[in-house]
């Protein structure tokens, strides 16, 4: 068993609020995370697969496709875009590092056509940052 990791960067803005808050409790709980307007991140993704290399190849995925997966599945979905308001799949979605990774996991197991997703891994700050295993859990929609 093999473990690949492939990074990529892009910019994104979002807002942490809860709909169901009244102002005062988003503000006591995201305090300046919960900027009317948003706020903006240089995030750091990164994706681990695991699996068993092809023989023929020596590679357990060639990393210019994982590459390309990444870029089509999130990165071209997300650079540059405010998160809650331009990303559908973030629509109705707190927009914390937890849920985000987990919505980027549910993406990216989709369209892996070798290895199994491993971990991914999202720095939004250099002091802060998420690693997600694929472990199930509610990502609760507002509409």
């Amino acid at each position: 068993m093999v473990y690949i990791t492939r990074r990529a960067v892009f910019s994104a803005a979002h807002r942490l609020f809860n709909p169901t808050f009244t102002d005062n409790q988003n503000e006591q709980t995201y305090d300046k995370c919960n900027n009317l307007w948003g706020h903006g991140h240089n995030y750091t993704l990164e994706v681990t697969i695991k699996g068993v290399p092809n023989s023929e190849t020596g590679y357990l995925i060639d990393l210019k496709d994982l590459k390309a997966i990444m870029n089509e599945v999130i990165v071209s979905k997300v650079d540059h875009k405010h998160l809650n308001i331009d990303v559908e799949m973030f629509k109705g979605v707190i927009t914390s590092l937890e849920n985000i990774a987990a919505i980027f996991w549910n993406e990216l197991s989709k369209n892996l056509p070798v290895g199994e997703l491993y971990r991914i891994k999202i720095l939004e700050t250099e002091n802060n940052w998420i690693e997600y295993y694929g472990e199930p859990f509610e990502i609760k929609r507002f509409n």
